[in-house]
């Protein structure tokens, strides 16, 4: 099935009859004015730039467009006689490149790649409040997630640089930042370092670049992220993990937009919006002498705060984002649209944990289910929150053998909490479960449950005796 419409520009012949074999509907447009009218007005699917337009021009076109549309861009080239690289033209926003009539077969798979999006976006939809966290995979609709993204376009609009994103690790401060570059510079870099992850040193030439022979190793030039980011973004992750001698470096930046290589003398520009981002109260940092006062005063003119996953404003999305993760998890290929959902029980759980790790660590627990999972339905058997669960699941210590783990009885042990939470009562139960009651009869009978049986005899069914009855017996 070939894509909706299609948009050539140039005269190139050839594009344009690449073109009709992806396509249903072609639009030729000569030039980057007529290009820009028809994809306003027939919104295609797909633009082919012929080896004409050089990587400037793309980047005009994609300066003029809506910056909420998703334009794909495939830029060609003529062969071996190319006057750029496909480095610039994917950097100035083209999302694939084609060196010539060697690579046309490879136009086949992106447009397979388009249409696969398309439907991925359609399916998710619903995970989104809008098309802006859409972009960036921003999944929630609580009243929480409706507020952050309102600070978000409120930020993004003005003309406010630093900008401090706050939040707990794995709430999801980069995909905010990401938000806030596609509002600002869509078509323009978005660079990150994470400051908590590099030494002292290194990180000021990673950001500051050096000079040839600055020091010991600097055995040629280097281009540090502040100038790579150009127009774009700088996202400096866990900023309150930089060294104070560093975060005295980055002020001066702030201030005076400007900065030096480490080793050089001359000044460069610093043009990019900076979004710094901390899992810590800075606040409290200040106070305890291990961020600088000025500093955070500089960064702070406007925080976007990015609430926890169990407060009572977010806790709608829990439920939400394991169903997202569900959809959209690629860590089992062969299961790809396999597991449906996740049971009732399953979901229960998941809302009555607090989350310490975020949405990162529901992340996380949604992965590794689906890799337990074997039936169509994530159970509250293949839900492990703490990894240490791995220890217990068949009720052995740590330093038992693998051949002691027993599915078998973890099972059991599931079947009979149901029971007893829905006092026997075999629908409920079922339903729990995420099984059918036909099945949960014939695994009663399997498992010999009886209603007399409470949850810690079966726990202690394969253990060894009890003692006698003048004796504690401990329970495990």
């Amino acid at each position: 099935m070939n894509l909706r419409s299609v948009v050539t520009v140039g005269r190139e012949v050839e594009v344009q009859q690449l073109a009709r074999q992806v396509g249903l509907e072609i639009f030729v447009a000569d030039d980057i004015t007529e290009a820009l009218d028809i994809a306003q007005t027939a919104n295609p699917d797909l633009i082919l730039f012929d080896h004409q337009f050089s990587p400037d021009c793309i980047r005009k076109f994609l300066g003029t467009t809506d910056k909420n549309s998703n334009i794909n861009i495939v830029a060609i080239g003529n062969g071996e006689n190319n006057m750029y690289s496909p480095a610039q033209f994917i950097e100035a926003g083209a999302q694939h490149y084609l060196q010539g009539k060697q690579d046309y077969h490879l136009l086949t798979e992106i447009v397979n790649q388009i249409k696969r999006n398309k439907l991925n976006i359609g399916a998710s939809r619903g995970f989104f409040v809008n098309e802006l966290a859409a972009s960036v995979s921003m999944a929630g609709r609580s009243k929480a997630m409706l507020y952050t993204l309102k600070m978000i376009e409120l930020v993004a609009a003005s003309q406010c640089n630093p900008i401090l994103i706050t939040g707990e690790t794995g709430t999801g401060k980069e995909l905010a930042a990401k938000a806030i570059h596609n509002l600002r510079h869509q078509n323009e870099l978005f660079v990150a370092v994470n400051c908590a992850a590099l030494t002292a040193n290194l990180l000021e030439s990673e950001l500051f670049g050096h000079v040839k022979g600055s020091f010991t190793s600097a055995d040629r030039e280097k281009t540090g992220l502040i100038e790579l980011a150009g127009d774009g973004t700088l996202f400096l992750d866990e900023i309150s993990e930089m060294p104070m001698d560093l975060q005295a470096k980055l002020l001066r930046v702030l201030q005076e937009k400007k900065f030096r290589k480490v080793g050089g003398t001359k000044e460069i520009n610093c043009k990019a919006t900076i979004i710094a981002s901390s899992n810590r109260n800075l606040k409290n940092e200040v106070q305890a002498n291990r961020f600088r006062r000025d500093l955070y005063y500089r960064l702070n003119i406007f925080t976007v705060i990015i609430a926890p996953l169990r407060t009572a404003l977010r806790r709608s999305d829990i439920a939400l984002l394991a169903k997202f993760f569900l959809k959209t998890s690629a860590i089992c290929p062969e299961k790809a649209g396999k597991i449906k959902s996740i049971t009732k029980l399953g979901i229960e759980v998941l809302q009555e944990h607090n989350w310490p790790g975020n949405v990162r660590e529901l992340h996380n627990v949604i992965e590794r289910a689906i890799l337990l999972e074997n039936t169509d339905k994530i159970s509250l058997s293949s839900i492990m929150i703490d990894t240490g669960e791995f220890e217990n699941f068949s009720g052995i210590a740590t330093t038992d053998k693998i051949k002691d783990f027993s599915l078998i009885k973890a099972e059991r042990e599931l079947i009979a909490r149901a029971l007893q939470e829905t006092n026997w009562q075999k629908t409920k139960a079922s339903e729990l479960l995420g099984i059918s009651r036909a099945t949960l009869y014939a695994k009663v009978k399997q498992h010999n449950i009886k209603s007399d049986f409470s949850v810690m005899q079966i726990e202690n069914r394969d253990k060894i005796p009890a003692p006698p009855a003048s004796e504690p017996v401990a329970i495990t």
